[in-house]
């Protein structure tokens, strides 16, 4: 029997049962754009940081960089995901890592639009896709298709740094999707959880798994 099998066997279990080391994902959601300072959709349009958004990178870089238990930080392609996880990753030393499965809804014809201006123009449409997951925005994505994508993505980055403490820097919509996976519960969260710019949400999930949800919309680091 190995070191580390000893220590795994005797270590007390956790409050859910659980003896083995959790995959730890720390999730960041991106700084403020031009577009998120509007209220507009913004899937996948690629706006710039503002310069409110690369303070508040800083700011969770900050928070972040000095930690010693962060083996790898994660990206969306998104150029506003990528200039926050490298706000960090910088302070950490170690390289972005990009992928694919954590970019952001694709909102279609919406895109760049305000909620107001989306429900005007296609009314029904708007209200079905904002109670029905599986509702498509127009020439877009349904919210049950980010989540499929974001927890096949989440799957493989287990798999990839089984036990370890992973940055994820992504969207919105993603995030919930993580969120909802790892509280196991139904669509109805992502309609009715408020997440800020830069904030901070922390999810453990277990070999076994078993997940639990730490910390949710943390913005200590933008005071």
């Amino acid at each position: 029997m190995t070191g580390s099998a000893v220590d795994a066997s005797s270590k007390a279990p956790n409050w859910q049962g659980q003896r083995a080391e959790p995959t730890r994902l720390l999730l960041l959601r991106h700084g403020q754009t031009a577009l998120s300072a509007q209220r507009r959709y913004s899937g996948r349009g690629d706006p710039a940081l503002t310069d409110l958004g690369l303070a508040q990178a800083d700011g969770a870089a900050a928070r972040l960089g000095g930690r010693t238990d962060i083996t790898a930080v994660v990206s969306s392609p998104l150029q506003r995901a990528r200039d926050t996880a490298q706000a960090v990753a910088t302070r950490l030393g170690i390289d972005v890592e990009v992928d694919d499965g954590f970019i952001e809804t694709d909102f279609g014809d919406w895109e760049g639009l305000t909620f107001t201006e989306a429900a005007e123009r296609d009314p029904r449409l708007h209200g079905q896709w904002l109670t029905d997951p599986e509702v498509s925005a127009p020439s877009g994505e349904s919210f049950a298709q980010v989540a499929d994508r974001v927890i096949a993505a989440k799957d493989a980055l287990l798999q990839r740094h089984p036990g370890q403490t992973i940055l994820v820097v992504s969207h919105v919509t993603p995030i919930k999707s993580l969120l909802r996976d790892a509280l196991r519960t139904g669509p109805e969260l992502l309609f009715r959880l408020h997440l800020d710019l830069a904030s901070l949400s922390i999810t453990e999930f277990f070999p076994d798994g078993g997940s639990v949800v730490k910390l949710v919309n943390d913005t200590g680091h933008l005071d």
